[in-house]
């Protein structure tokens, strides 16, 4: 059996014995460390892959903490009298592999619990409804003139300009007035609103 875990933005292949250096881990030398993001268990020809992960975890005790090898780091510009070295040792942890396939930690019940903290959200968004049901209620639904959308409906109900009567009354100086005020650059005449407003009101 075998299994493919991923610990410090890395994936190893792991079986039952093994002994794998990783990315530092915050554990002292002889601790029992549970690994629990594994992608894939192999068993044979049964294979079980994480979407991305699985339900189960990796046991591991900590062998050591230790440093790598030093690594030279060379920066070298030709020509330009310029050149750098610099070393680095990386921090690792040796685990030795001790069982695989258990339980992994409760994660899945801790977002079970968080599940209701999110529900009473769900159960305010009906008291909301009401409010907008009497918007609507108090005006006419003025996206429906070709040519205005949501901000323009906005902008109108700023200037007090709800109904489709209002519209359909616009007289030469109101239609230059709100031209003017919100730089609708002509758009009113344009777009025929008060052509449209009047067909809307017969129905």
């Amino acid at each position: 059996m075998y299994a493919v875990v991923k610990t410090g933005g890395k994936q190893y292949r792991v079986a039952v014995g093994d002994k794998v250096k990783v990315e530092s881990i915050n554990a002292q030398e002889g601790d029992k460390v549970t690994l629990d993001q594994v992608l894939m268990i192999g068993d044979g020809d049964n294979v079980e892959v994480g979407t991305p992960t699985l339900d189960k975890s990796v046991e591991a005790t900590v062998l050591s903490n230790g440093r790598g090898k030093k690594l030279r780091v060379v920066k070298f510009r030709r020509r330009q009298n310029s050149r750098t070295r610099t070393g680095h040792r990386q921090n690792y942890t040796e685990l030795e592999i001790t069982a695989i396939g258990g339980k992994a930690a409760a994660k899945k019940p801790a977002a079970k619990k968080a599940a209701p903290k999110a529900a009473p959200k769900k159960e305010e968004a009906p008291k909301a409804a009401p409010k907008k049901a009497a918007k609507k209620a108090e005006g006419d639904d003025l996206s429906k003139i070709s040519g205005v959308g949501p901000v323009i409906v906005g902008k109108l109900e700023g200037m007090g300009i709800t109904t489709f009567q209002q519209i359909a009354d616009f007289t030469a100086d109101d239609i230059a007035r709100i031209d003017e005020e919100l730089n609708f650059k002509g758009r009113i005449e344009r777009d025929e609103w008060v052509k449209q407003a009047k067909e809307f009101l017969k129905g």
